[in-house]
């Protein structure tokens, strides 16, 4: 038997892969973070599924859930927000089921920087602007951040710069990026991406801060930074130009 772990996209329950919802209707077990996971996935479960809601579950109860399921001989569709490779918290997961020989596997999701860019109309990634997306977050209320990958040094660049889990100190966040970007950087904020109360505020380096605290926003949103936000004046892409080379 198997656990399945699998990207349940940002909110709209219609973001999930056509795997992902077969494996949901597959498994007599569903492990799922009911504070994160929109609740219609669960619609797909098969009749008498044992449905547990992990957001106030510890490491040790949840993976106690997987071995009971493992020894009952139930596949477990384990649901995750987004994409399973970005701040999912599945490494450490994965890592127990590797010491306790149970089988596992990873079916990826829409993650929530994919659906904050398409609810801007943009992408993070312009010619000659950008061509360099960093995904990142800050540590404070979780796990510090590894040496070298502070704000301050990751904004060198100047690339477009994503932020997780960091919406609740935007201040902190402004005045870290400020020397690199300059108060007029564009900047984005996209809470509950595709989720039908999504809000979305735009603004500067300078200006943001006081838009979130305004809209009251404190959780489930991401922070996008930089000049692709706003870029109008760029070089079309080579990949359609009429000058390159097309055969094989």
């Amino acid at each position: 038997m198997t656990i399945h772990f699998i990207g349940a996209g940002p909110g709209a329950a219609d973001l999930i892969t056509v795997r992902g919802q077969r494996l949901i209707s597959e498994s007599p077990v569903c492990l799922y973070a009911g504070s994160l996971v929109p609740a219609e996935l669960l619609d797909a479960c098969p009749p008498g599924c044992r449905k547990v809601d992990t957001a106030n579950l510890d490491l040790d109860r949840i993976l106690a859930e997987m071995a009971d399921a493992h020894e009952a001989g139930h596949d477990v569709a384990r649901l995750h927000s987004g994409d399973p490779s970005v701040f999912s918290a599945v490494a450490e997961q994965m890592r127990r089921l590797d010491a306790a020989g149970i089988p596992y596997d990873i079916t990826p999701g829409v993650p929530a920087f994919a659906a904050a860019a398409a609810s801007l109309g943009r992408e993070l990634t312009v010619p000659s602007v950008a061509q360099t997306v960093v995904l990142t977050r800050t540590a404070e209320r979780a796990t510090a951040m590894p040496p070298g990958e502070d704000l301050r040094t990751l904004s060198a660049s100047r690339s477009t710069m994503v932020l997780h889990l960091a919406v609740q100190r935007i201040e902190a966040v402004v005045a870290d990026l400020i020397p690199s970007y300059g108060r007029d950087c564009p900047v984005a904020v996209v809470a509950r991406a595709s989720r039908p109360d999504e809000v979305i505020l735009r603004g500067t380096l300078a200006d943001i801060a006081a838009q979130v605290e305004e809209a009251g926003i404190k959780r489930t949103a991401v922070i996008v930074v930089g000049a692709a936000l706003t870029a109008a004046q760029f070089p079309d892409s080579h990949l359609y130009s009429t000058t390159r080379c097309r055969e094989s």
